[in-house]
């Protein structure tokens, strides 16, 4: 049986200063993300200046930390920030969706695609290859915090949440690291060294995260101030939310593929 280390969230104290964490692992994400952009702005097909990836850079964390506050307050916490509106500025609480994220980035790239005049779905195609690091590195924070865990289960790898009770549970965080992380990292690098057409890339990305969130959802827990939906023991909003996720990723493959668009020109 595995026991979470219970970890302090908060990693350093400076006075009444405190570091958590949580935050740490998204400055990680957003530092790994750069990284991995400083690689693929070089490739030919892609051809980005550093001055025109730290901008985007700039424009994403931007989109993942707004558009991930305000869509968890809306999507899963709106009783408690019409109690308590300032409980959409306490980050270093946790609770950050992604699907709230996903919608500022998109925002944040639109924006960042009409300032350069680029192509949008060049931009879009950009921030799919390496977005998946931010999340792995967000749900490795979730793992710290010991929150997002999943429903019981016997299985040898099974923990133990002292915030959960004594049964083992599904380390949920874990397989969405594992998930939405690593494997769609690798799977769209691999995809993306390689010249796509325009739309490919952001459409992968989308099925991969709507499959993957999807499955993991089956053990997870929702969040306790939503509940299963619909009167049911097994739909979520997770669920719920990667819904246009499938459509939109479809329609884009589909469309990416047989409306004969041309690979991405050089910038």
């Amino acid at each position: 049986m595995l026991v979470h280390p219970n970890f302090d969230p908060v990693a350093v104290r400076i006075g009444p200063l405190a570091v958590h964490w949580y935050g740490l692992m998204y400055l990680l994400g957003f530092w790994g993300s750069w990284y991995l952009g400083t690689i693929r702005a070089r490739y030919p097909h892609v051809n980005w200046s550093r001055e025109r990836l730290g901008d985007f850079v700039f424009y994403v964390v931007l989109g993942v930390i707004l558009g991930g506050r305000i869509g968890y307050t809306f999507f899963y916490n709106f009783d408690g920030f019409l109690q308590d509106p300032t409980v959409i500025f306490r980050i270093w609480e946790g609770g950050m969706s992604f699907h709230g994220g996903l919608s500022g980035v998109l925002i944040a790239m639109t924006l960042f695609a009409w300032k350069q005049h680029l192509a949008l779905l060049d931009v879009w195609d950009f921030g799919a290859v390496i977005v998946p690091f931010g999340l792995f590195t967000g749900r490795i924070g979730n793992f710290i915090n010991g929150e997002l865990w999943g429903a019981p289960t016997n299985m040898p790898w099974g923990m133990v949440f002292p915030r959960a009770g004594p049964e083992t549970r599904h380390p949920t965080m874990l397989y969405e690291a594992g998930l939405e992380g690593l494997a769609m990292l690798v799977i769209l690098w691999i995809y993306a060294r390689k010249p796509r057409p325009r739309g490919a890339a952001s459409a992968l990305f989308l099925l991969l995260y709507a499959c993957f969130r999807t499955l993991v959802e089956f053990v997870r827990l929702p969040d306790a101030q939503i509940g299963y939906l619909f009167g049911t023991s097994w739909i979520t909003m997770g669920m719920v939310l990667c819904v246009p996720m499938w459509i939109a990723g479809g329609i884009m493959w589909w469309w990416a593929h047989h409306g004969h668009h041309p690979v991405p020109a050089k910038a």
